[in-house]
């Protein structure tokens, strides 16, 4: 049986990739189908696909079908919560870089 140090880092896997945080970034207003996501973050379809299926494995992203059409949701919104902790660390380390140079 997976451990749980397993599961997280499938998790942590499932967003440290540039096309899926664009993803995770374009699912934060709620549900969006297939069809809308490619286009709007300039991916091709089939490797958008592979992206959401990964994240769907992982357990980041749900899905559901309606008719032909292929919905994908944010499982958790805790996802986000990870997501904007990166980014806000990711500010303050380049803050930080900005008065290390001008110091220099």
């Amino acid at each position: 049986m997976k451990e749980l140090v397993d599961f997280r880092a499938d998790i942590l896997k499932a967003l440290a990739q540039p096309t899926r945080l664009k993803i995770i970034d374009f699912l934060r207003d709620g549900e969006r189908c297939v069809c809308e996501i490619f286009p709007a973050i300039g991916e091709e379809q089939s490797n958008t696909s592979r992206h959401l299926n990964m994240m769907l494995a992982a357990g980041v992203l749900s899905r559901r079908k309606d008719g032909l059409k292929i919905y994908y949701a944010i499982k958790s919104p805790e996802i986000l919560e990870v997501v904007d902790t990166v980014t806000l660390i990711v500010k303050q380390e380049a803050a930080g870089r900005h008065e290390l140079l001008k110091a220099v």
